[in-house]
């Protein structure tokens, strides 16, 4: 992820005459940026604002007079003025790794503005998300984004008529917030097309518990698991699922269960990358060979999937792009816009190693291949 010295902005009060430099209690102020600068205190305040009309060459020169006297406003001062310039990510947790990604797309987006992300990870319970988000809130920031909000959808809308609010991975209408979300849809029939052209009929997925939380929105992994399973349908195939975690070990544990059936599956759809690592795990474990034996598909293509190594078969919504357009409508926000707006991602399948013809399939191929011409 890559790391970027926060611009600070605002003004914080001046009223009284600062210490000498050089003493302890001796903090910068914006009258000596632009003293050291050459600048008027009106033109500084222009740049840590940006707004329009600054020379490039005054703003390098407002620029390294804040490195090199260390120059940070009093967030205090900045938010009783109207904005702190800073911005409330709410995230699941970082243990995920589609979601950093996501956050990257978001300071990079951010990056060259006057805002500041702050982050925290807030876990699945939908109690602990509100009270983080409050926290948040408490700290006067300026908008938020939340990353796969579980609490009620009327509380998000009452959010939204507070703050402005961007929402990633939360299907469905709103009417006070913004968001950004993959067509997870299409996704999982991709996957099942797929899968389908190659053979196979008994294809599993594994998806979290649908939260009753958010409805009447839905999160990414219940969008998944009702694509999945309306192409299955239209395949005239019987749906598979196993609800688990999306770790490395909840797709270990449903693989696991999955295996040991009397008639196991030939495909494995995971609801994400990380829990199809745990699927290759669990195959290993039951000397399964991949994809000779099962399948295994992914969702996110996170970048350990690109590894040769693994080069698991899997679907890009492109976190970074996710995160991106997240920051950007916020900023729309910002800007003034009120009506709410959503953007979709098309998600790409992306064919790898771990996904090929069935076993009968591949075993039919290899007699047809023996015949004589």
């Amino acid at each position: 992820m890559t790391t970027r010295k926060p611009i600070p902005i605002g003004i914080e009060a001046e009223t009284a005459p600062a210490p000498p430099l050089g003493s302890q209690a001796r903090r910068a102020t914006m009258r000596d940026v632009a003293q050291e600068a050459g600048v008027s205190v009106s033109a500084v305040s222009k740049i840590l604002r940006g707004a329009y009309g600054s020379s490039p060459e005054m703003r390098t020169k407002v620029l390294s007079a804040i490195e090199k006297l260390g120059y940070r406003p009093n967030a205090g001062a900045r938010a009783m003025r109207g904005r702190s310039y800073t911005i409330g990510v709410m995230l699941v947790e970082l243990s995920s790794p589609f979601q950093p990604e996501v956050v990257q797309g978001i300071s990079e987006e951010f990056e060259g503005t006057p805002y500041q992300e702050i982050f925290i990870a807030a876990g699945q319970s939908p109690d602990r998300q509100k009270r983080s988000i409050e926290a948040l809130l408490d700290r006067q920031v300026d908008g938020v984004i939340l990353i796969a909000p579980w609490m009620e959808a009327n509380w998000i809308e009452e959010l939204g008529s507070r703050v402005p609010t961007v929402t990633v991975a939360l299907h469905g209408v709103a009417t006070s917030f913004d968001t950004v979300v993959d067509d997870d849809y299409e996704g999982s029939r991709l996957v099942v097309e797929h899968l389908v052209s190659l053979g196979h009929r008994r294809i599993l997925h594994t998806s979290m518990p649908p939260s009753a939380a958010t409805a009447p929105f839905a999160l990414s992994h219940t969008a998944r698991r009702d694509g999945y399973i309306r192409a299955m349908h239209q395949h005239g195939l019987e749906p598979d699922v196993i609800s688990t975690h999306y770790s490395e070990e909840g797709g270990y544990r449903a693989a696991t269960e999955a295996f040991t059936r009397q008639e196991r599956p030939t495909a494995v759809f995971a609801g994400a990358d990380i829990a199809a690592l745990g699927v290759l795990r669990a195959a290993e474990h039951h000397n399964l060979r991949v994809p000779e034996d099962v399948s295994v598909v992914g969702y996110d293509n996170i970048y350990i999937s690109t590894v040769n190594r693994i080069s698991l078969t899997t679907v890009d919504q492109s976190g970074r792009m996710t995160g991106s357009k997240a920051a950007r409508l916020l900023l729309d926000r910002l800007d003034g816009r009120t009506s709410p707006a959503q953007y979709v991602i098309a998600p790409r399948l992306v064919p790898r190693s771990t996904s090929g013809l069935a076993p009968v399939e591949a075993s039919e191929q290899k007699s047809a291949q023996s015949l004589p011409a």
